[in-house]
């Protein structure tokens, strides 16, 4: 009866353990519609620049109630979007939460940065 309830126990673990292997792996980034935000900018017949914000600052939400990190670019991208809407503060804003989030990205930002001085803005 002991090697009868060994088996059954040996497996219920082997089942178990089977089940959470299974399970979901957590992303290491939260996209939120980034790919597809990136894709209609891209899109000459893409929605306004209004609507693309609002989308990608529901995701800044969204990921920030889920204590999830956004990609690489995300913010870059909402700061270029904010630029080409005349929103020159939250463009920088932005950009400087892609560097702060990204130090690689550092040369970048510093670029896009140094242009808009360069040009008055």
């Amino acid at each position: 009866m002991h090697l009868h309830t060994a088996i059954r126990v040996g497996a219920s673990l082997a089942l178990a353990t089977l089940l959470v292997g299974c399970a979901a792996p957590k992303t290491l980034y939260s996209w939120n519609g980034y790919q597809t935000q990136v894709y209609q900018y891209l899109k000459s017949d893409g929605p306004a620049a209004e609507e693309q914000i609002l989308a990608l600052e529901k995701g800044v939400q969204v990921s920030a109630s889920q204590g999830a990190q956004l990609p690489p670019g995300y913010q870059a991208h909402l700061g270029l979007l904010y630029l080409n809407t005349g929103r020159t503060n939250q463009a920088l804003a932005a950009w400087e939460q892609e560097k702060k989030q990204f130090p690689e990205s550092a040369p970048y930002i510093d670029y896009l940065v140094g242009n808009l001085k360069k040009n008055g803005i």
